[in-house]
């Protein structure tokens, strides 16, 4: 089940729900979601001083990316093609029985910004600053602006509670963070983390 508005609020009330800072609910509120905001941190590919991205190998994915920070009142440019990760203002953590889903504003989508590729759920139990996975689908530039608008959390209700939840799970990659994090599939390829069943068969 999809929260509405009114249980979206009573969820943030009763702590099911936490998002730092707390939201103003006038413009940031929905009919069944609620918006995030944009943080200044980006991490982006070095494209131009490694070939190929090789999930074994002895590159690190973490190396092949670098972080930029945008100073306030100045915009990030998203060329058409362009591709990086962005994290949230907010702080967003999940109690034991509840998702979050993240999607793109209808306003940005019509000018070809997507905020993620796959990764749109957010377990029971995720602490931390939202990663988005910014792409310009578009054909012109467009100028984000660090504090605007940029996503849409939607949450909605288990049919229990977890048994364990993201951030207790042992191995899990993105708990706490504070920035956009690279990748850490190289950790399950190369770094010898023990897969089960179809994953592991995948990776011999």
């Amino acid at each position: 089940m999809i929260l509405s508005d009114r249980d979206i609020k009573k969820a943030i009330t009763k702590g099911r729900i936490k998002i730092t800072p707390q939201p103003d609910y006038k413009t940031q509120l929905g009919s069944c979601s609620i918006d995030f905001h944009l943080g200044n941190k980006f991490r982006v590919f070095k494209h131009s001083s490694y070939a190929y991205i090789d999930l074994k190998g002895t590159v690190d994915t973490d190396e092949i990316m670098k972080e930029i920070v945008v100073p306030e009142g100045e915009p990030f440019i998203m060329q058409p093609g362009d591709f990086a990760l962005a994290t949230t203002v907010e702080n967003l953590e999940l109690g034991d029985d509840l998702i979050g889903k993240i999607e793109g504003r209808s306003s940005l989508g019509r000018l070809g910004i997507i905020v993620h590729g796959t990764a749109s759920i957010f377990d029971a139990g995720w602490t931390g600053k939202p990663t988005m996975e910014l792409g310009n689908l578009g054909v012109m530039p467009v100028a984000l602006y660090p504090g605007m608008r940029i996503c849409a959390f939607t949450f909605e209700e288990l049919s229990s509670p977890v048994e364990v939840m993201y951030k207790n799970k042992a191995g899990n990659k993105y708990a706490g963070q504070k920035t956009p994090l690279a990748s850490k599939l190289t950790y399950e390829v190369s770094k010898g983390v023990k897969l089960k069943g179809v994953a592991a068969k995948n990776f011999k």
